[in-house]
């Protein structure tokens, strides 16, 4: 139903009747009449079609100077109040083909309707909307929100609109929250809005305000399985399975026989290591859409946990047979060939996913992960500055980077990073971790801080459970650095105890260095050895 502004028009028409306006005898003042008796009693954008044809009539037939004022705005409404409802009908197309031809017909009127009446924020605001979809480009939609920003932007929700719409083209994440938090002033009942800012603050680390916003969105939008999907994300990492899945039981209820629920469930069975529980789920939701890849992709990554690589395979090669051209597919399939040892073949893979999509941020930091494994760190932080070209917020990029600086003696480079990635991301272990391990064995006199380093040291063996061998040899570095050989050694052993064997000598040479009384020093020439990193491979 298009909702049209009966009050103003109204009050708009009673003033001219006023002047006598409408007793002009203009050769297009009976489309005029027509146009304006259609506006006050359109339901449909086929009433607002013949508004606008009537309206460019009368302006084409001539009209009184004041006539002609008031059928620009009238034509002006009617092109913004028909934009609008192509915008909302866009979001129910089922074609590409649907999605593109609407966004044209809605561009072509907002610019009229623009042209027409030059204090329009809210046709801009609109175009930045429709920039954001396929067919569209993130410097369009700047450059339409930079002109609404120019005009007076009186109406709350236009502005919020506007102030969302800027928020998530911000590449810093001080000026994107600066711009949602105001939005969600401006407009605290919109969910769309208050959803945005949590998966934000979710993204910056800031745990328990995003919950809330998400909460909050679902309270004003019961149905929003979007923000449903972002809470259950962010219990599923806070580990409170539980809630995360009594949160999913609802969405089920929302999406009944969809797969997305039966997959995000098989993703936390995974993380509870009930490996055997997720691939149930999954079998169920391959009954109910056989031909769905991110069912055969996510059992095969189970699969491969099982350490069952044939049935991984025949998976990621059925995936390949239905979408050989789906970038997550070919990811996947490079991840098994790694995994087979075949480290150049997986690299060919993404280097030429790469070159059809040079923005794929996820192409491009599991192929600057895949080049840290081949021991190609040069190569490694080429690739991961080419993900922060195209998303400076990309804190893995910043660790990775961090790492592949550490490979090569860059220790300067590589705690700028990780200072950077902390920023982005203060409770990852694996940060935590890394920045530690930097700050506690660093050759740079000028680098080290072993508080510090014990302190961020604690952090990341508190949120691995005191279980990681690398995080508690890094916590042993820290005590050794501060003097406290005594814990070092502790630490130390149990670094030795329970570490894998690739870790084992370096982890006892550590142990020794400790029980003589010196501190250790990560050397330069040397960085063939991953024991203090984080075990975590390319995200898929």
């Amino acid at each position: 139903m298009v909702k049209v502004q009966h009050v103003v028009v109204l009050a708009t028409v009673m003033t001219l009747c006023s002047t006598g306006v409408l007793l002009a005898a203009d050769n297009g003042q009976p489309d005029l009449d027509k146009a304006l008796q259609v506006k006050l009693n359109a339901t449909t954008i086929v009433d607002l079609g013949d508004v606008i044809r009537l309206s460019e009539s009368a302006l084409k037939k001539g009209l009184d100077q004041t006539n002609t004022e008031f059928a620009k705005r009238l034509l002006a409404s009617a092109l913004m109040e028909r934009a609008k409802a192509v915008v909302e009908h866009l979001h129910s197309v089922k074609t590409m083909d649907d999605l593109r031809q609407g966004r044209k017909n809605a561009l072509a009127d907002l610019d009229k309707a623009a042209k027409l009446d030059l204090k329009q924020p809210e046709a801009y605001v609109l175009m930045a909307r429709l920039a954001m979809l396929p067919g569209g480009t993130v410097k369009e939609a700047r450059d339409a929100l930079d002109k609404a920003f120019t005009l007076p932007i009186d109406d709350p929700t236009t502005r919020g609109q506007a102030l969302l719409l800027r928020g998530i083209m911000q590449e810093q994440p001080e000026k994107k929250l600066a711009d949602l938090n105001e939005a969600v002033k401006l407009v605290p009942d919109d969910a769309e809005t208050v959803r945005t800012r949590g998966e934000l603050l979710a993204r910056l680390g800031k745990t328990a305000e995003a919950l809330a916003d998400f909460n909050k969105a679902i309270e004003l939008e019961p149905e929003d399985v979007s923000a449903y999907e972002n809470k259950i994300e962010l219990l599923d990492k806070l580990k409170k399975y539980d809630d995360a899945l009594a949160a999913l039981k609802k969405v089920q209820k929302l999406q009944p026989g969809s797969v997305e629920p039966l997959l995000q469930r098989a993703v936390i069975h995974t993380h509870q290591q009930n490996l055997d529980a997720a691939l149930e789920d999954l079998g169920l939701a391959r009954s109910l859409h056989p031909d769905n890849v991110g069912v055969l992709l996510l059992r095969a990554s189970i699969y491969q946990q099982k350490r069952d690589k044939k049935k991984a395979a025949a998976d990621v090669d059925e995936a390949m047979q239905l979408r050989p051209d789906l970038p997550s597919v070919v990811r996947t399939h490079a991840l098994l060939l790694a995994d087979d040892g075949r480290l150049n073949d997986a690299a060919a893979e993404l280097e030429k996913l790469v070159l059809s999509n040079p923005d794929d941020t996820s192409t491009l930091l599991q192929l600057a992960a895949l080049r840290s494994a081949q021991e190609r760190p040069e190569a490694a932080v080429k690739t991961f500055t080419a993900v922060l070209t195209v998303d400076p917020t990309e804190w893995q990029a910043f660790r990775g980077r961090g790492d592949a600086y550490l490979a090569l003696g860059r220790h300067t480079d590589a705690l700028a990073d990780y200072e950077k990635a902390l920023k982005l991301q203060p409770n990852d272990e694996g940060v935590l971790n890394n920045l530690a391990w930097l700050l506690a064995t660093s050759p740079d006199d000028k680098l080290r801080d072993g508080r510090r380093a014990l302190r961020l040291a604690k952090e990341a063996s508190e949120a691995s459970g005191y279980k990681a061998a690398y995080i508690l040899s890094t916590l042993a570095a820290a005590s050794a650095e501060t003097g406290d050989f005594q814990s070092a050694v502790k630490w130390s052993s149990k670094a030795v105890e329970i570490g894998e064997k690739g870790q084992s000598e370096t982890l006892k040479k550590e142990l020794d260095s400790y029980k003589a009384k010196r501190p250790w020093r990560e050397l330069l020439s040397d960085k063939k050895d991953d024991s203090h990193k984080s075990p975590q491979k390319p995200k898929k």
